[in-house]
C-alpha cells in the first residue's frame, strides 16, 4: 500500500468521523450550534482533500473507467457539494437563521450525510477488491 493511498484513507476516515460527529450531535441535540458546524467544516476539509488525494491515485491506474469507478465519481462529486451547500447553510443559519431555522436544520443533515454514505462505502467496496 503506498504512502499517498494511505494518506487518502487517512484523510476520508477523517472526515467519515467528523462528519458524523457533527451530524449525529446536532441531530441529539435538535439545534444547530457553532460546533456543529465547526464539525461540518473538518468533514468537508478532510473529505476534499481525501478525494484529491484519491483522483491523483486513479489517474495512475489504467482500469478506472468501470461503472462502479464512474458512479463512485458521480455520486463522490455531488457528496461533496451537498457538503459544501450544507456547511454554507449552516454558517448562514447560524448567523443570520431565525430560531425556528435552527431547530429544523438537522433534517437536512441527515439527508446530507446519508447520501456521503454512498459513495464512502462504495470506494470502500471497490478497495476491499483491489
Amino acid at each position: 500500500m503506498s504512502g499517498l493511498l494511505i494518506c487518502a484513507i487517512v484523510a476520508i476516515s477523517l472526515a467519515l468521523v467528523f462528519y458524523t460527529i457533527g451530524v449525529w450531535s446536532e441531530h441529539k441535540e435538535k439545534v444547530l450550534k457553532k460546533l456543529h458546524v465547526l464539525f461540518f467544516g473538518l468533514g468537508l476539509a478532510f473529505d476534499t482533500t481525501g478525494t484529491s488525494i484519491m483522483s491523483v491515485i486513479a489517474k495512475e491506474k489504467t482500469e478506472t473507467n468501470t461503472f462502479a469507478m464512474q458512479m463512485h465519481q458521480i455520486t463522490g462529486g455531488l457528496a461533496i457539494l451537498l457538503m459544501l451547500a450544507h456547511f454554507l447553510w449552516a454558517v448562514y443559519v447560524l448567523v443570520k437563521g431565525s430560531e425556528k431555522a435552527r431547530e429544523n436544520f438537522h433534517k437536512f443533515s441527515m439527508v446530507v450525510w446519508s447520501f456521503w454514505l454512498i459513495p464512502y462505502l462504495l470506494g470502500m467496496i471497490m478497495g476491499m477488491r483491489g
